[in-house]
């Protein structure tokens, strides 16, 4: 590892670092969460989402463990994934902080999280200093796999209208997992657990052709956000997208998810594709996805 100049600390840095003893929230707490981040919009919606679809799915939802330092008045909080079996690696932790002072606390913490595996942190682009400084205090290489737009439909009436006849829509199931994960930028043999997790638990939808294969589909990450929209390149152009973001988004916000997404930055033509279906991006926000020990 590199040698670093020493320099003087930050107000913010210099503050004394406090040992948080996390706590593991209950069935019972998640209820009264979901309630709580509504009220840190937009920085908590990524958290949201996740306990969102955590307790409308049960038992089914990707089993993560929710952690606060303190209840119910908590300052940090971390939904990181339990690792049951190979892949499970992939999944992502989601970090929201009310601090910066108490997130970069909870990062210092050796008990929480262990910095010896792959890790994918989804948290804000403002905090890539405090992950670059964690990095190198642990000695991990790191490097900021993706930073997006967060995109919100706040009014569904501006979701145009389709004729649904015109068009076979259905649900994905697990004998899709290879179409899916193969034609998903980040699909690896990796991801297949977290794919296959999605496809069984979580809302999807697709348009099938006269052999009733997939041809376009959309999934829900376990943040609840839409995901992995795709279609075949021989069937592009004929508003299959626009179709099945309309589907979806009307299907979990009648489950009372929120409905959302996240583009990348140079992906302007996902971008515009969920403006002109009435999402509005959040300006002040950057989603950003920080990656640990490279697989």
């Amino acid at each position: 590892m590199r040698c670093t100049q020493h320099r003087q600390q930050t107000p913010s840095e210099a503050h004394e670092q406090r040992n948080l003893v996390m706590r593991q929230l209950t069935t019972e707490d998640l209820k009264n969460l979901e309630v709580d981040l509504k009220n840190y919009f937009p920085q908590s919606l990524q958290a949201y989402g996740s306990i969102v679809l955590r307790n409308r799915t049960g038992q089914r939802a990707d089993p993560v463990i929710v952690l606060v330092d303190q209840w119910p008045e908590f300052r940090v909080l971390l939904i990181k994934p339990e690792y049951r079996e190979k892949g499970d690696s992939f999944k992502d932790m989601t970090v929201f902080s009310k601090n910066d002072d108490y997130l970069r606390d909870l990062l210092a913490q050796r008990d929480v999280i262990d910095w010896k595996k792959f890790i994918c942190l989804a948290a804000e682009l403002k905090h890539e200093k405090i992950m670059e400084v964690v990095a190198e205090n642990r000695g991990v290489p790191v490097k900021k796999e993706a930073v997006c737009h967060m995109l919100v439909l706040q009014d569904l009436s501006k979701l145009p209208a389709f004729d649904s006849l015109s068009l076979k829509i259905s649900s994905l199931n697990e004998s899709h997992l290879e179409l899916v994960n193969s034609n998903w930028k980040f699909g690896c043999e990796d991801s297949k657990v977290m794919i296959k997790n999605m496809i069984a638990n979580f809302p999807s939808c697709c348009v099938l052709d006269s052999d009733d294969q997939p041809v376009a589909w959309l999934l829900t990450y376990v943040s609840c956000a839409l995901g992995i929209l795709y279609t075949l390149p021989e069937h592009r152009g004929k508003g299959y997208a626009k179709a099945l973001v309309t589907v979806m988004s009307k299907k979990l916000h009648s489950q009372g998810c929120p409905v959302y997404c996240f583009t990348e930055e140079e992906n302007q033509l996902s971008y515009r594709l969920f403006t002109s279906l009435g999402f509005t991006e959040e300006p002040d926000f950057r989603a950003a996805w920080y990656v640990f020990n490279d697989l």
